[in-house]
């Protein structure tokens, strides 16, 4: 593998690589060469603080030993075994996670990634309730497959349409900063907030009918679309209206899971157990694809003695399975959930100071080592920065300044997401903050009072 130098790295993936999200004559790769702890390096020696944990996977860091040697002991002592095996590590790893998910969900289907264990999730939920229709909310994404994307509400789903999965319906989601119902009532009480927000998906409900509803599909905390996190009692009210109406509940914690806001699962938070919950992403730190649907007793037995008519050659593979065994016990060793709740304390601070010092800093939001910095060209009338489903040229002059500071985070229209590693220190936190503190100065200038 190496047997070309560094500096081909480049050209030779740009001529032999289709890239996703990307117009192919568009796209500008960072030629990674290393990676450790919450820093890579590209092949110039370049130094980046990875502030986005490559793509919000990589919770324990990058390159830790712990997990590396338990994917080398893997692979060479079984590298894989068919769908139908019973291997070690899919038995520890059953184990560990009954242990840490949420009141009884206590089964778990193994998937490639976070999009197949959505899919899959839906497949449960349909086939247990006999019903079709799926509700989600628009601003989410649940993954790229044609069943996620349709899941999905963000605009990143209209370029497959109408050629996805039938039955989705979209609702609203409890976004306080652009809330949909108090645009002239910014002072609603936050119980009053969530009631309207439930009312309004028990209103679909009824629209829908439950009698055709399966589940109710919800990013426990929204990820890309802004860290939208939920007020006081919509949780709880949705497993309500999910309980009254006969409909499955299923949490995405992909992004969400792992420590990430600061307890194991997000949906810990709030005291809620859903009827499936899928995760991936910190499930392994990245350092092998994998994805799983934790399902409860109930839904389980029901597959007893009817067949699962679904399946993935690689669904359980042992390897992943290994790294995702050695990731958890790497979280639990060093104590990474406690860790991401007494930094994510720092860091909502440190976040409100700078929302203080930037006139372009409409609201921050953040729970856990999960964050996000919403600009504006307008405090008083939250124009965005850049328009819905767009980005501007501030925003990406902004990224652009970060990136040549040696910072690399994801904005996403004109929001920009703080996602760091949980092992990350307060000096490495002010490092990143203090770039985006002078990048911040190229958004304050478009700001119109």
């Amino acid at each position: 593998m190496d047997d070309f130098p560094d500096s081909e790295i480049l050209p030779l993936t740009l001529a032999h690589s289709f890239w996703t999200w990307s117009a192919q004559g568009q796209v500008s790769p960072i030629p990674v060469k290393t990676a450790k702890g919450v820093y890579f390096w590209d092949v110039t020696g370049k130094r980046y603080l990875d502030f986005n944990s490559m793509v919000m996977c990589v919770n324990i860091g990058h390159g830790d030993e712990r997990v590396i040697e338990a994917i080398v002991a893997q692979a060479r002592s079984l590298p894989f075994a068919g769908p139908p095996m019973a291997t070690r590590p899919r038995a520890r790893l059953g184990q560990l996670l009954a242990e840490i998910t949420p009141g009884d969900l206590n089964h778990f289907l193994f998937t490639l990634g976070g999009a197949d264990a959505n899919e899959n999730a839906v497949k449960l939920a349909r086939a247990y309730t006999g019903k079709h229709k799926i509700l989600a909310r628009y601003r989410s994404y649940h993954g790229a497959s044609a069943g996620a994307m349709a899941l999905t509400g963000d605009p990143r789903r209209l370029a497959w349409e109408p050629n996805l999965m039938g039955g989705v319906v979209h609702f609203l989601d409890p976004y306080r900063y652009r809330s949909t119902f108090h645009r002239n009532h910014a002072d609603v009480s936050e119980e009053a907030f969530s009631q309207d927000y439930l009312n309004h998906l028990e209103e679909i409900i009824q629209y829908e009918g439950p009698q055709t509803i399966a589940a109710v599909l919800v990013e426990t905390v929204t990820g890309t679309n802004g860290i939208i996190i939920p007020p006081k009692g919509y949780l709880h009210g949705v497993r309500e209206l999910c309980d009254r109406y006969n409909i499955l509940l299923i949490a995405d914690e992909v992004m969400s899971g792992f420590g990430r806001t600061g307890e194991w699962f997000a949906v810990n938070h709030w005291g809620v157990v859903p009827d499936l919950m899928t995760m991936a992403k910190g499930l392994t730190s990245g350092y092998a694809p994998l994805g799983a649907v934790a399902i409860r007793p109930e839904i389980f037995e029901f597959f007893r003695d009817r067949v699962y008519q679904s399946g993935l050659t690689y669904n359980a593979h042992p390897i992943s399975l290994a790294a995702a065994i050695a990731n958890i016990e790497v979280m639990q060793q060093d104590r990474l959930v406690e860790r991401a709740r007494s930094m994510g304390i720092l860091l909502h601070r440190k976040l409100v100071d700078l929302g203080e010092k930037h006139p372009s800093v409409g609201d921050v939001r953040s729970i856990g080592l999960f964050g996000a910095v919403e600009l504006v060209r307008n405090r008083k009338s939250r124009e965005p920065m850049a328009p819905y489903a767009g980005s501007s040229a501030e925003m990406i002059a902004l990224r652009k300044y970060l990136l040549d500071h040696g910072v690399y985070l994801y904005t996403h229209w004109n929001t920009v997401l703080i996602i760091p590693p949980l092992i990350i220190t307060e000096e490495q936190l002010d490092e990143g903050l203090a770039a985006l503190n002078q990048a911040l100065d190229i958004t304050d200038a478009a700001v119109q009072e």
